[in-house]
């Protein structure tokens, strides 16, 4: 534990210098917010069930804060250092290789959990969005954000597992990630998606992300055990495959 925090704070200034992951984690989905939300404001409306369009974007949003360091930040992290032979120097010294793993997920997570933050309050603040009714539906968010976190992290723990170099991770990374974010409601909402685009958005894990979030902050429709079921066994899975294929250099 005592050489985990050195690594913790050498890799969240590394972070701090890497423009993308940092914009695309706390500015972007508040931007996107802004754009959407200064175009259709936030009034209730019969295509979302009677709620307004800030609100329903605010929860899919989460889903593409949580995205971008799952499959993006953390898997590509991993991967510049394996390529760049860090991680086998790293391995040569009495540190506990795992702490380097560790402080990787606790960077990114700590930039998901300002980037939601930032764009809560930005919702709040600027578009009248209305919270969880009940600390029980803000409890269930935090737990589904927290699943849905956990299912991006085991999905970017495969690419970085399986992709053989650093430029390669970011081309699986990317194919991953575009369809993930586009397809599955955490930006354009499902309810106008034509039946075609509707089966493919059910491949993709972040589809049941959104409707998981969606559900627990504003009480809507929802198969929360299909939800549960499927963002549950892909972090099983993905964790496991990861784990099992995950190479040092």
């Amino acid at each position: 534990m005592a050489t985990l925090w050195p690594i913790v704070r050498f890799e969240w200034r590394r972070m701090m210098r890497n423009f993308a992951p940092v914009f695309f984690a706390l500015a972007f989905p508040v931007l996107m917010l802004c754009m959407f939300g200064g175009i259709y404001g936030n009034e209730p409306s019969e295509k979302f069930d009677g709620r307004g369009t800030v609100d329903m974007s605010v929860p899919a949003y989460l889903v593409l804060v949580v995205a971008v360091t799952g499959l993006m930040s953390f898997p590509l992290g991993l991967a510049e250092y394996r390529d760049r032979k860090v991680l086998k120097r790293f391995r040569a010294t009495p540190v506990d290789a795992s702490a380097f793993l560790v402080a990787q997920a606790l960077v990114n997570i700590v930039l998901s959990l300002l980037g939601g933050l930032l764009l809560v309050a930005a919702g709040y603040l600027f578009f009248d969005l209305h919270l969880p009714a009940s600390a029980s539906a803000g409890a269930a968010t935090v737990g589904a954000l927290l699943l849905a976190a956990l299912a991006m992290y085991a999905v970017g723990g495969v690419v970085a597992a399986v992709a053989p170099s650093e430029r390669s991770a970011v081309a699986i990374a990317n194919l991953v990630y575009f369809p993930m974010i586009f397809l599955s409601g955490a930006t354009i909402p499902l309810q106008i998606f034509p039946p075609a685009m509707k089966t493919i958005s059910d491949a993709l894990p972040a589809t049941y992300a959104v409707e998981l979030l969606q559900h627990a902050w504003l009480d809507g429709a929802a198969d929360v055990a299909l939800d549960l079921g499927v963002l549950a066994g892909v972090v099983v899975l993905g964790t496991a495959a990861a784990v099992r294929l995950f190479r040092w250099e």
